[in-house]
């Protein structure tokens, strides 16, 4: 640990590589926002993006659940997202209070189409900094992301 600080501590180092993450979070997010197509805002681009990355059915708890946001507030992302035609919400077969919620043919498609309209960016960010120097990250970042989702529960 040459490259330590004087009396830095661990404890520091690991609030500074979290404290990082968190500011690299939001400038990426309100960069990547920039580019959705319109009327689509980041949190609901990441419900649409969960359905093709995660599961292509969920109720509205489970969704609330990944995202850490309150069952209202993912409530009122899926409305605006029924509204647009993006996912459909329909009760669930085995409860009667339940919903289950699927992302539409529509909803798939605007998903890959906000993922190309980033595709300027993401080749920018690759002339900078190139995929095969990122990959030894993402194994990290993946590591501390199933660390961390653990720590959840």
């Amino acid at each position: 640990m040459a490259n330590r600080k004087r009396g830095t501590t661990d404890d520091s180092i690991v609030f500074t590589f979290f404290n990082e993450i968190g500011i690299i979070s939001q400038l990426s997010t309100a960069l990547f926002e920039r580019s959705l197509p319109e009327g689509l805002s980041n949190s609901q681009f990441g419900v649409l993006n969960w359905f093709v990355r995660v599961d292509s059915e969920a109720t509205p708890g489970r969704l609330a659940t990944a995202f850490q946001v309150t069952g209202g507030a993912m409530t009122n992302t899926l409305k605006k997202l029924e509204a647009k035609g993006l996912v459909r919400i329909e009760p669930d077969a085995h409860s009667g209070r339940k919903k289950r919620v699927t992302i539409t043919a529509k909803g798939s498609t605007l998903r890959d189409r906000a993922i190309s309209s980033a595709a300027p960016l993401l080749r920018e960010f690759a002339d900078v900094f190139p995929a095969n120097k990122l990959e030894r990250q993402v194994a990290v970042l993946q590591k501390i992301r199933a660390y961390l989702d653990e720590q959840r529960y």
